[in-house]
């Protein structure tokens, strides 16, 4: 082979018979130096696909040289994985607490600008980075050993998050519920959206809201800043980290997961990861909002939905989105509402079911958005 392989596990939970579940963990080390990265699929029990694209990345790992270390982990929720009802996967949420599997992650702002005083202005970049990975190690091994324990989900993610604490990049491979292909990219990393195939892109401020992305980056992204406005220079890391929305949920596609491995490995050829690869992102239409203008349309009604818009295709304003059907007002003309586009949007993804409750999260659209190239 190629580059060096090794394939481990890990133990994220134990069962209530006390038997450990663990999760594969494969390894794939180059024989050059080069940046760490860190990929994991399904912490949401239903989102399956990128465990497709992490198959194919396999495959064309064991004959693409690469430098640095490359770290796959798929399925690595296999609790949630595990939790059905029926034909749903109930995989959303820690079934003990009630806790979203991707909002347990650690971040310490305040430990950050601690770190930060230490910094002297002559420091090495390398020197600081290895310094500041040691130092998130350590308080993400205290958080671990809290004398009160923690939950289900808060653990799973922190065992993960040990695992990626070390990389320099972090994909964390999603799928909304009916969906089309959208990328999360921090405010500071704009210029690696257009690396990967994928059309939709949302810019995330450096604000901490629980996910692995936001954990990677905030640590790194607010040591920068303190570190610029300190010292009066720029100081760039090197850390980027993107949760990737691979489509929808409770389905799997290997063509398009191959597809999906080859718009990763383009993304990993513009940071230097690949020596002599030939991969370049495909020629494609990409629009792009900033967060607070991905919108949420809650339905006023409940009732049975046809939706009429596809994700990923724009809509102008007054253009129907759903129809919904009252069945107690069948014989007359209440029987059908329109849902109408409030501004011109693209609808991103909408609710799985045709059934819906009234305040239900209908559709999340890009508003105010624009093309990038």
């Amino acid at each position: 082979m190629i580059n060096e392989f090794h394939k481990d596990y890990l133990v994220v939970a134990k069962n209530a018979s006390g038997r450990s579940m663990q999760v594969p963990v494969y390894r794939f080390i180059g024989k050059q130096h080069g940046p760490v990265v860190y990929i994991q699929s399904s912490i949401h029990g239903a989102e399956v696909q990128g465990n497709v694209v992490i198959y194919h990345l396999i495959q064309l790992l064991k004959s693409l040289p690469i430098r640095g270390e490359i770290i796959l982990v798929p399925n690595c929720n296999p609790v949630g994985t595990n939790i059905k009802a029926g034909e749903y996967t109930l995989g959303r949420f820690d079934p003990v607490n009630g806790t979203n599997w991707n909002r347990g992650y650690f971040y310490d702002r305040d430990a950050v600008l601690k770190f930060a005083r230490t910094v002297g202005a002559e420091e090495s970049i390398q020197s600081i980075k290895q310094r500041f990975r040691a130092h998130l190690l350590q308080g993400l091994q205290r958080r671990m050993s809290n004398d009160w324990g923690l939950g289900l989900a808060n653990q799973l993610n922190l065992k993960l998050q040990l695992v990626a604490a070390n990389a320099d990049i972090v994909l964390d491979l999603h799928n909304g519920p009916v969906s089309s292909r959208h990328l999360y990219v921090p405010e500071y990393a704009e210029a690696a959206a257009t690396h990967f195939n994928i059309p939709h892109i949302i810019y995330i401020p450096n604000t901490f809201a629980g996910a692995l992305d936001e954990a990677t980056f905030c640590p790194w992204w607010t040591l920068s800043e303190s570190l610029s406005k300190k010292h009066q220079r720029q100081f760039d890391f090197g850390v980027e980290a993107f949760t990737v929305e691979m489509g929808s949920q409770e389905v799997v596609n290997f063509s398009e997961g191959e597809e999906d491995a080859q718009g990763i490995l383009s993304y990993l050829n513009s940071r230097n990861v690949l020596i002599d690869a030939h991969v370049t992102p495909k020629k494609m239409p990409r629009y792009a909002t900033e967060l607070a203008n991905y919108k949420t349309l809650f339905t006023q009604m409940g009732g049975i939905v046809e939706y009429c818009a596809k994700p990923g295709t724009p809509v102008k304003q007054g253009d129907c989105l759903a129809k919904v059907l009252n069945v107690d007002e069948l014989e007359n003309e209440r029987a059908v509402e329109l849902i109408s586009a409030p501004c011109d949007l693209i609808p991103i993804l909408h609710f799985p079911s045709a059934s819906v409750l009234s305040g239900t999260q209908l559709y999340k659209c890009f508003t105010e958005y624009r093309q990038v190239t």
